[in-house]
């Protein structure tokens, strides 16, 4: 009987702490805030560094991988958003020079246990490659975070493909899988990019058919609002040839409550940037 009554012990306080394990939520962003290039004129980055600085506060994001993010507007937002932390380094040369493909984080909420960034190419560790039959220099930075009040680890990965090579875009895909896997295995793991492609593209069915299952978090969402599309060239581009080329993809164990694409503004004093945003609420 005493037998018994220890199982039934051991199985209730086993019970209990699974009952008492936190869920985390998070409100999570893909943004490609659009290099900035003086040939923009009034949508130049000096007039809408405020604007995108505003929306992530007003949106309350709490975590966004964001693309085309030069050394000058990185400092920018450093500025812009009191209460955030980025991790990242320029693609050109792993330092300043370049792009950088940063996570920007609440530093309340979040600790970096780890972070880098490596290449999209045959060299992943060695700054400055151009990968396969890619047209630019491509990375992928990342971080394990531990959320404070849980302190449930998971990671964040955030990219840019490349816009001319099929085939970088595929290996780069694989990499970045590979990586996921070695670092955090089967713990949350979310990768938000700019594909360049569309969801009917090879490196995004590569992402989301591996044996490392990856789900997009837009088409499980419990909900969505907003636009159908992410491209839209500062409102420039005819509505019917607008396509979705920005992505949260989430590991099996995360649920995605919400999926938003804010609609664009209208005129060249509201564009936050030639992508609209993609903003997902997760919970894991």
């Amino acid at each position: 009987m005493k037998k018994y009554t220890l199982i039934l012990l051991v199985i209730t306080c086993l019970c209990s702490c699974i009952s008492k394990e936190k869920v985390v939520n998070i409100r999570y962003a893909t943004f490609n805030i659009r290099y900035d290039n003086p040939v923009d004129s009034l949508n130049n980055w000096k007039y809408r560094k405020d604007r995108v600085c505003k929306f992530i506060m007003d949106k309350g994001l709490e975590i966004v991988g964001m693309q085309e993010v030069l050394y000058n507007q990185l400092e920018d937002l450093k500025n812009g958003l009191p209460g955030y932390s980025a991790i990242g380094v320029g693609r050109e040369d792993g330092k300043r020079q370049g792009e950088y493909a940063p996570l920007f984080y609440r530093n309340d909420r979040f600790e970096v246990l780890d972070g880098n960034t490596f290449w999209l190419s045959q060299y992943p560790d060695s700054a400055g490659f151009i990968g396969w039959d890619g047209a630019c220099t491509r990375i992928a930075t990342w971080a394990k975070f531990k959320e404070k009040a849980s302190g449930r680890i998971f990671m964040a990965v955030n990219t840019h493909l490349d816009h001319v090579g099929t085939e970088a875009r595929k290996k780069g895909a694989l990499l970045i899988i590979e990586r996921i896997k070695e670092i955090v295995g089967d713990q949350p793991a979310i990768l938000t990019g700019d594909f360049n492609v569309t969801d009917q593209s090879e490196a995004y069915t590569t992402l989301i058919t591996n044996e490392y299952v990856l789900k997009d978090a837009y088409k499980i969402a419990e909900n969505t609002e907003g636009a159908e599309y992410t491209f839209h060239d500062f409102d420039r581009l005819p509505e019917e040839k607008r396509e979705k080329i920005d992505f949260i993809l989430v590991s099996s164990s995360i649920k995605v409550l919400k999926s938003e694409i804010p609609q664009e503004g209208k005129g060249p004093t509201e564009y936050l940037s030639d992508h609209n945003p993609q903003i997902a609420d997760i919970e894991f």
